[in-house]
């Protein structure tokens, strides 16, 4: 065989490039501490390696919402306990106000403390995490609460009555017919401002729509006219009704009552929204599209359902139109009702959305895991509340463990010197401390779930990056002596390659 200089020359470059080529590999190795630069590298790792790093920063967002969540739940856990202690304070003057060892002037003085307490617990109930009400449902750009008025009574309360205006001091309302019947026969009244002390005459005023209007120096109450009223014959008679215009804060949030339930006809021009109702428990948006109402068999009415909006759909669902013209379509959580005994009529390609209340910000803290960090007011303060569609406010809890209908309550009664009365506000605030008493255990749960979901993930991914750094990382010491062998190689093939191109037929003759 000959061999050519050409020859000698063209082994000496390929010999030199695969020399150098690997010098230089090993050199981006141990500059960028990885085994993985580029696919190419190890394809079948590389994929591996984005795998790992998908997973990790998953759990990463997992973390960061965990984080972000024990803010809303740390900072709703303070504002409860703070609450508590208000609530602690305002038993305190309730149990110094209930005796009988002080007298009017000594209760009034109380009430001036009652008062402030309130309104801290009003500010309290307006705690912002990062600017976002925490107690207002969905409603984080709103405050959850604003002051208001409120009625309580020694008999039964009206159905129904508005109250509108503001006033300082608690307003006690006597009537003053002569006997005992509706405020529509008997519309004369007293009322005072000062806690009894002076009185004003007054007379309901008939508005029609059988509603009857009552002046108070600012404030309005408007009760319907077949309100049953029992009259005194002066003020110092405690046999007749009684009426005490207080004060209370109202929910401006939204809730999460299941038995508020929206329906809006979407695409359905001939679907009146009277005749159309959902039963059942919705925790997502539902849209029902009618496909076929003309299957060949009678009353038959094919149907789809969306949860996501529109993007997908559930099809091949088939409902009947019973005798009564009645049809009802099945779908996840309950069902939507139509009444097609009257004007509305299904067309094909008619659509129509449930959509259920909601007020929970859930945060993502593991795959398909979620925790709910905000609250709805009115479930944990009470308050006043207009559910949506109603005319007129009702409590926001029905019971005596409504903080603020109790702290209410307690300064009416202190303002007006009634010890029997501030006795059952008395009553009334250890049901409402041990009510939030529960809320705060509901928020210390979710925060040690929050705790031991933080530790689990922060495993999961120490884990994950020890996976990854087995494919991705070099092995240091390996790569160092790879390095200096390689290095001694790329020495000989220069040396050798040198001595090889040096030789030539005239230096052997």
């Amino acid at each position: 065989m000959r061999v050519s200089l050409n020859l000698l020359y063209d082994n000496f470059v390929t010999n030199m490039n695969r020399s150098t080529y690997r010098l230089m590999e090993l050199n981006k190795m141990a500059s960028s501490q990885k085994r993985i630069n580029k696919p190419s590298d190890d394809p079948i790792g590389a994929a591996r390696v984005l795998g790992y790093r998908d997973s990790i920063s998953s759990l990463e967002q997992y973390k960061s919402n965990a984080d972000t969540a024990q803010g809303w739940l740390g900072l709703a856990d303070d504002a409860l306990m703070q609450v508590n202690n208000v609530l602690i304070r305002a038993k305190e003057i309730a149990e110094q106000a209930a005796t009988g060892t002080i007298n009017a002037d000594q209760r009034e003085a109380l009430s001036f403390e009652a008062r402030q307490l309130f309104e801290q617990m009003i500010n309290l109930a307006n705690t912002r995490y990062e600017g976002k009400s925490i107690f207002a449902g969905h409603k984080v750009n709103e405050s959850a609460f604003e002051q208001a008025m409120n009625l309580t009574s020694n008999r039964e309360l009206p159905d129904g009555y508005i109250i509108e205006g503001r006033a300082t001091g608690t307003i006690m309302v006597q009537f003053a017919g002569s006997g005992n019947d509706t405020i529509a026969n008997e519309p004369d009244f007293r009322f005072s401002t000062d806690g009894g002390k002076t009185w004003t005459e007054g007379t309901a005023v008939d508005m029609g729509n059988n509603e009857y209007r009552l002046d108070l120096n600012g404030v309005s109450l408007t009760v319907p006219g077949t309100y049953q009223v029992t009259s005194s014959a002066d003020p110092s008679d405690s046999s007749g009704t009684w009426l005490w215009v207080r004060p209370t804060a109202k929910y401006t949030g939204d809730d999460e009552d299941q038995d508020r339930i929206k329906v809006e006809p979407l695409y359905a021009q001939s679907i009146a929204p009277g005749d159309v109702r959902a039963l059942g428990v919705f925790d997502k948006d539902v849209v029902i599209r009618i496909d076929d109402i003309d299957t060949g068999i009678p009353n038959e009415v094919n149907y789809s359902y969306s949860l996501d909006g529109g993007t997908s759909w559930k099809t091949g669902n088939r409902t009947m139109v019973d005798a009564g013209d009645q049809v009802r379509f099945l779908v996840p959580g309950g069902r939507l009702e139509i009444d097609l005994s009257g004007a509305s009529d299904l067309n094909n390609s008619d659509q129509i959305l449930i959509r259920p209340n909601r007020a929970a910000i859930n945060f993502e803290i593991a795959a398909n895991q979620t925790i709910q960090v905000n609250h709805v007011g009115k479930d944990v303060f009470g308050g006043i509340y207009m559910k949506p569609g109603d005319s007129h406010h009702t409590r926001g809890i029905d019971g005596p463990e409504n903080v603020f209908e109790t702290m209410g309550e307690l300064i009416a009664y202190l303002e007006t010197n009634n010890q029997s009365g501030v006795q059952k506000s008395l009553e009334n605030i250890d049901a409402c401390l041990k009510h939030i008493n529960g809320n705060l255990a509901s928020i210390g749960a979710r925060q040690n779930r929050l705790s031991i979901s933080k530790s689990v993930i922060s495993g999961l991914v120490l884990n994950e990056r020890e996976r990854l750094s087995n494919i991705e990382d070099v092995d240091v010491s390996k790569l160092m002596t790879d390095l200096v062998n390689q290095q001694i190689i790329y020495e000989a093939v220069l040396k050798s390659s040198s001595t090889i191109m040096r030789m030539s037929l005239v230096h052997h003759m």
